[in-house]
């Protein structure tokens, strides 16, 4: 993922929550209304969230330092699980305070063309923002399926930002049903319900995020299609005549390491295993751009090793894992 194309979505994301959240707490002030209140905490809140992710993103162009080897990549993971920690607490668990106080004591919304009027605002703001998301985010999906692409992509901010975009127009609609019906029937009580539903809303997009980016900060392993150039990259039939086993992982969206251990003549000299191991990695590089930390491990394969199990730790190797 293209840090230009994410930092786009994130600051269009950014200029329209906080012109939204001004305009909800205003409604809010005239109207009364608990969803208003409730959506302008959770526009403030996903304001806060852009924040956190261009900060992620700042500081995850560090340098590399000796206490820090592989860089700070993995800050932008960090800094998506945040934002769904903020999301779940500040989000959807004010809302769903707000909505039970507003059932159990209802009130008649005032002015309600406030609340109307600002709640279509928000509607057209936060097309505009999804709209974003959605462009800069189609080149990177590819053929994927949206659900695909928010489970499978590497760089947390795209995804994190649709979801939200996602949520937020959601929670408009939710806002804008509670506080219809609410003057339809002079009865408070459906603007506290649909103030529930937005808490409910945006506790599960929390949930979805906190588990997707959970996943990047423990470690995952290249794409199938980088995996498949990489292990055809390595092997060129000559110097070197197999991958025995391989490992990737994802110190950052764009930086992958690859560890391999892989097969060599056994009559080669050192000076001929080096050269076959510079040349593996300047294939490999060449094929998979993001794969900036490489490792090769020269061996000798061994086919009475490998049908004796599939361990890859096997010396000389067994069988290729991926």
């Amino acid at each position: 993922m293209s840090a230009s194309g994410g930092t786009k979505a994130i600051v269009a994301a950014l200029v329209a929550n906080l012109a939204i959240a001004a305009a909800k707490f205003v409604a809010f002030l005239f109207s009364g209304s608990s969803s208003m209140l409730a959506e302008s905490v959770h526009s403030l809140a996903d304001s806060g969230n852009q924040g956190l992710l261009l900060l992620g993103g700042k500081k995850a162009r560090r340098e590399a330092t000796p206490q820090h080897p592989f860089g700070y990549g993995r800050e932008r993971y960090i800094y998506a699980f945040l934002v769904s920690i903020v999301l779940f607490s500040v989000g959807g668990m004010f809302a769903i305070y707000e909505g039970y106080e507003k059932i159990h004591d209802p009130h008649e919304i005032e002015a309600w063309y406030w609340p109307v009027g600002v709640l279509v605002f928000a509607i057209i703001a936060e097309t505009f923002s999804f709209r974003t998301a959605i462009k800069e985010s189609n080149p990177l999906r590819g053929n994927l399926s949206w659900k695909e692409f928010v489970r499978r992509a590497k760089a947390p901010e795209l995804p994190v930002v649709l979801l939200e975009d996602l949520g937020a127009l959601v929670g408009l609609i939710l806002a804008l049903g509670g506080v219809g019906l609410a003057i339809l029937t002079g009865n408070g009580v459906w603007d506290g319900i649909g103030t529930l539903c937005i808490g409910v809303l945006l506790i599960l997009i929390a949930l979805v995020l906190a588990a997707e980016t959970k996943s990047l900060l423990l470690g995952e392993a290249a794409g199938t299609e980088e995996v498949a150039k990489i292990e055809a990259a390595v092997v060129d039939g000559t110097t070197v005549t197999r991958l025995i086993h391989m490992r990737t992982l994802h110190l950052g969206p764009e930086e992958l390491l690859v560890a391999a251990k892989i097969a060599v003549a056994h009559d080669d000299t050192a000076t001929e295993v080096a050269e076959a191991i510079n040349a593996a990695e300047e294939r490999i590089r060449a094929a998979v751009p993001i794969a900036r930390v490489i490792y090769l491990e020269p061996d000798i394969y061994s086919e009475k090793e490998a049908a004796a199990g599939p361990d890859p730790s096997a010396t000389p190797g067994g069988p290729g894992h991926h």
